[in-house]
Parts: structure tokens; C-alpha cells; sequence
């Protein structure tokens, strides 16, 4: 969409483009990992933040619109490299530590979102559109809420240890 950013106004569209490109990763990412998940509480879990992340797509879509901007996703190479991050990590793990290692990358995920948003907010607050503060603090509140979640089930699943297959299991 730019050739060069030459102001706040092309930043903060710029980045509105790239959080737009990692809600679309991380969509992505999310359906891919629930498929893997071992755990029946992981995939719920999973499955909620994909309904939250279709809704901040639409939000961030609402903000494109409120703006007057074409909607323009601009690459998101961060959540690019932790989707290819987790999936190298998936292929070189046994089955049975699997949602350790999809709890580890969608924590990742999560942070680096919470700190797209908290980015967005403070461009958004200096454009005196809060109109657009709202929409980035709900899915802000909502990817906090998420890593939270997250968290908590990272460290009962470490405390847990690996899924047992019955393969596992000696006579």
C-alpha cells in the first residue's frame, strides 16, 4: 500500500494492515493446533479463542471501515515465523507432548498480539479516534484473557506430564 511510511496516520495503517495479517495467521494457526491438541480441555480451549479471533478479524475489518482505508493486510512475518516455529517443533515431538508444545506456541502467539493491540490503542488515542480504541481494546481484553487461559493450562499440563497412549502401557 506505501512505498515509504511517512507519517504517524501511514504507520498506524500500516500496522492496522499487519494485525489484520496475524489475526488471519493466527486463525490458522488455531485451527491446525486444535486438530493436534490431545487433550480434550486444550481443543475447547483452542475452539473459544478461534471464535474470538474470527470476531477481532471482523473488528479490525470494522476499523478499516471506520477510517475510510481499503483494507490492506500487510505481511505479519512475527506470527508467520511462530506458526512455522510450532509446526517444526510439532514434527520433531512425540504425540504424547504435543499440547505442551501447542500450549508454548499459542502462549507465544498471545504476547506478541497483546503488544500489536497495546500498540494500536496508543496510535489510536493520538489520532483521537476512540471510536477505534474501543474496538482495539476489546480484542485486546480478549487476547489478555487468552494468554491467561493459556498460562494456567501451560502449567497444569507441565504439572500433568505427557498423554499416555495405551501404546504407552506395559503388561
Amino acid at each position: 500500500m506505501f512505498e515509504k511510511l511517512t507519517t504517524a496516520h501511514e504507520l498506524f495503517i500500516f500496522k492496522l494492515g499487519s494485525a489484520l495479517s496475524m489475526e488471519q495467521d493466527s486463525l490458522q494457526m488455531l485451527e491446525d493446533l486444535t486438530s493436534r491438541a490431545q487433550r480434550v480441555e486444550l481443543k475447547e480451549l483452542l475452539e473459544e479463542h478461534t471464535a474470538e479471533t474470527r470476531q477481532q478479524l471482523a473488528n479490525l475489518q470494522r476499523a478499516f471501515e471506520l477510517l475510510g482505508e481499503d483494507i490492506d493486510d500487510s505481511p505479519s512475518p512475527t506470527t508467520a515465523g511462530l506458526a512455522k516455529e510450532g509446526k517444526t517443533t510439532l514434527r520433531k515431538t512425540i504425540p504424547q507432548l504435543a499440547d505442551q508444545v501447542i500450549l508454548a506456541g499459542a502462549l507465544e502467539t498471545e504476547h506478541y498480539e497483546i503488544a500489536v493491540y497495546e500498540t494500536l490503542v496508543a496510535a489510536a488515542l493520538a489520532e483521537g479516534r476512540t471510536e477505534l480504541v474501543s474496538i482495539f481494546e476489546q480484542n485486546l481484553g480478549q487476547e489478555k484473557a487468552a494468554a491467561e487461559k493459556l498460562r494456567a493450562a501451560s502449567r497444569e499440563v507441565a504439572a500433568q506430564g505427557p498423554v499416555h497412549s495405551p501404546e504407552d502401557e506395559t503388561i
